[in-house]
């Protein structure tokens, strides 16, 4: 993994963009979402940057840029188009230990910026590292129509009572099974039955645990996209043997993990409503499964 995704705090980020054509003013279109303090130079200035300026969101300096410039600043953008005087100024960036990004020129880059999905508190990211960007944004379109516009203010109500769910759920799993109540109840909508959904979640009772089993002969790219929620929902995982990197991809990364189990600990664990994972050879899920008959076993293209 060459580039590392992460979402950066803008309440104090100052970030220069050199340059004042369209793509510069594409990537003020974003900036401008953000909190950050946002300062170009440019020789002329598009119409869309000035218009940023005239709203106060920007401070605009229309004149050639120089090498003291690229000073005191987190984030540089170089959209000019001379080549040269980006790959200059992005050398000196580097040098100062500024984080600088060169359009189209991936390899003076010291970080890209991806493509985005903006549901306000809900961000998703979307990059192929610079080598399919075109891909990205088909991507980011088939997102952007599956992801409802309810999903800004249901994240803003979530939001606003994090803390009611904390003092109400004081530990870390009923808060989690609670949430996933919620949202199985409320789905990606926000209406007039959002709160009574909210409500509604204090008051039902936890089910039982819930069994998965795997073979450890079925490889991890033939299992049926319909597996990959109950993945995402395990509490522990039980596994003698190592489980190749491609299945642990697809497990929750904070699932416990135990390489000893017994019929007895199987069911303890179901009893207090935990989601569990078997990955064993197959005998032993032949075996499982006849003593558990409400286990799902895991297939080829299959639950």
């Amino acid at each position: 993994m060459q580039y590392f995704p992460l979402f950066v705090d803008t309440q104090s980020l100052r970030v220069l963009i050199v340059g004042g054509g369209d793509v510069a003013s594409r990537k003020l279109d974003l900036l401008c979402r953000t909190e950050a303090e946002v300062h170009v130079i440019a020789n002329e200035a598009s119409a869309e940057v000035i218009a940023y300026q005239q709203k106060g969101r920007i401070t605009l300096e229309q004149r050639a840029v120089n090498e003291h410039d690229i000073r005191s600043w987190d984030l540089v953008y170089l959209a000019t188009a001379d080549k040269a005087l980006n790959e200059k100024l992005a050398t000196i960036a580097k040098q100062g230990d500024i984080w600088v990004n060169v359009v189209d020129n991936p390899s003076f880059c010291s970080f890209i910026t991806p493509s985005i999905v903006d549901r306000g508190r809900l961000q998703i990211a979307i990059s192929t590292a610079g080598a399919a960007p075109v891909y990205a944004r088909e991507l980011r379109a088939r997102l952007e129509s599956w992801l409802p516009q309810s999903i800004t203010p249901l994240f803003d109500f979530i939001a606003e009572r994090r803390q009611d769910v904390q003092a109400k759920l004081p530990i870390f799993k009923q808060r989690r099974l609670f949430w996933e109540r919620f949202f199985k109840l409320n789905q990606s909508r926000f209406d007039k039955q959002t709160t009574a959904h909210y409500q509604a979640c204090f008051t039902q009772q936890d089910g039982q645990g819930e069994l998965l089993l795997l073979d450890a002969q079925i490889e991890a790219e033939l299992l049926p996209i319909a597996a990959m929620p109950y993945l995402q929902k395990l509490d522990i995982v039980f596994s003698e043997q190592s489980m190749p990197h491609t299945l642990n991809e697809l497990l929750r990364r904070d699932a416990a993990r135990d390489s000893n189990w017994s019929d007895y600990s199987l069911q303890q664990a179901l009893y207090e409503g935990e989601h569990c994972l078997v990955y064993a050879d197959v005998a032993e899920i032949d075996r499982l499964v006849t003593l558990f008959p409400q286990a799902k076993r895991l297939k080829v293209g299959a639950i």
